[in-house]
């Protein structure tokens, strides 16, 4: 399938309707059997299809609806975490800096327990009305936290032990969603753009990370996973933001300081970029992408409500097209609606307005390209 199919994109995470995410916390309490849950979570995910399909969007998910975090379908699908503990986590935003969700902590050697997302695919193979897409989580996400010498040392002796055991199962995963006729797979990896963070950078250093290695175990990672993908006759996404929670991010800082080597090195066919606000930089990384690479432009926040101007949007593609061509880019908002389960401050009838915009502004903009 061509890369340039996806004009208009998406992440992937949707806000979930209130009766699922009771049912949910009900499911967690022992209150509900897994049946019943995955009987709301299908239909579910037949409304949001179904609203899809009216936004015109060229890609389809299932808004992630049946994991409660977009990072929890490979944490739930594995042996080897232990109970969940108090988030280290700090985030940035009109919120405050309240409590973050729990990690787990890498105890034992990770096998699967069940696939990651053989339901999701099997579901929307049947179900999407048109191209969809599965997200996995890199394993840069779970580097940071969830590894921690006490605990994790006799299963993973070093940080870089456990990225590539992560690895080797997310590539399975990846390979498998191919061969089964997953059209499109993209890697969640907001952890990147830390190293563009000067806070988050001395508080890494401060707990003795050795960036450089972390960086080089990422990359190295996320290409084992692309690879298997691809080679299986999926196309490859690659997602960057700064952190999406009920509103708020973690990072901040342009793509600058590691745009040369990520547009370079990491082997996927989409690059989809969070640009909805200053903290994003500017545009002029973007000179270094390959010419082999499309470029998703997340200008459209799913952070708040308010619904971007139509020009507005078409002026910054046109602004980017200054280093990319106008045929290499596409548009999506910044990041899921919900990348953790409660979602952002937004109403639902907002954020299906946000995915109609995008779809509005690229048939404005490639229409008459």
């Amino acid at each position: 399938m061509p890369t340039n199919a996806f004009r208009a994109d998406q992440i992937g995470s949707l806000l979930r309707p209130e009766p699922l995410l009771e049912a949910r916390d009900r499911f967690l309490d022992g209150q509900l059997d897994a049946k019943r849950l995955e009987e709301m979570e299908d239909a579910a995910i037949l409304q949001a299809l179904a609203k899809q399909k009216e936004c015109n969007i060229d890609v389809y998910v299932d808004g992630e609806f049946r994991r409660t975090g977009f990072m929890t379908n490979f944490t739930d699908s594995v042996h080897g975490f232990e109970s969940a503990v108090a988030s280290a986590q700090s985030w940035r935003g009109d919120k405050g800096n309240r409590p973050s969700p729990n990690i787990r902590i890498v105890k034992d050697k990770l096998r699967f327990k069940n696939r990651m997302c053989a339901k999701d695919a099997t579901f929307l193979k049947r179900h999407a009305p048109g191209p969809f897409k599965i997200t996995l989580p890199s394993p840069s996400n779970f580097a940071m936290l969830c590894w921690q010498a006490e605990v994790s040392a006799q299963a993973y002796p070093s940080r870089s032990d456990f990225i590539a055991d992560m690895a080797g199962l997310i590539a399975d995963e990846a390979r498998m969603l191919a061969e089964e006729g997953v059209p499109y797979i993209h890697l969640d990896a907001p952890v990147y753009t830390h190293w563009a963070d000067d806070k988050l950078v001395t508080k890494y250093r401060a707990a003795g990370i050795d960036l450089p290695r972390m960086l080089d175990d990422a990359i190295a990672a996320d290409n084992r996973i692309l690879d298997a993908a691809k080679t299986a006759g999926a196309t490859t996404g690659f997602h960057l933001c700064r952190g999406n929670s009920m509103g708020r991010w973690m990072a901040e800082g342009g793509y600058d300081r590691l745009a040369e080597r990520m547009f370079n090195e990491i082997r996927c066919d989409r690059w989809l970029l969070e640009y909805d606000s200053e903290r994003a930089g500017t545009f002029d990384p973007l000179k270094y992408a390959p010419k082999d690479k499309m470029i998703v432009l997340g200008l459209v926040t799913t952070k708040t409500g308010a619904l971007e101007k139509r020009d507005d949007i078409a002026r910054r593609i046109e602004a980017a097209a200054r280093f990319v061509p106008l045929d290499r880019l596409a548009l999506s908002p910044q990041c899921g609606f919900a990348s953790s389960g409660r979602g952002n401050p937004l109403s639902e009838d907002e954020q299906w307005a946000k995915l109609k915009l995008v779809t509005d502004v690229t048939q404005q903009i490639w229409s008459r390209a």
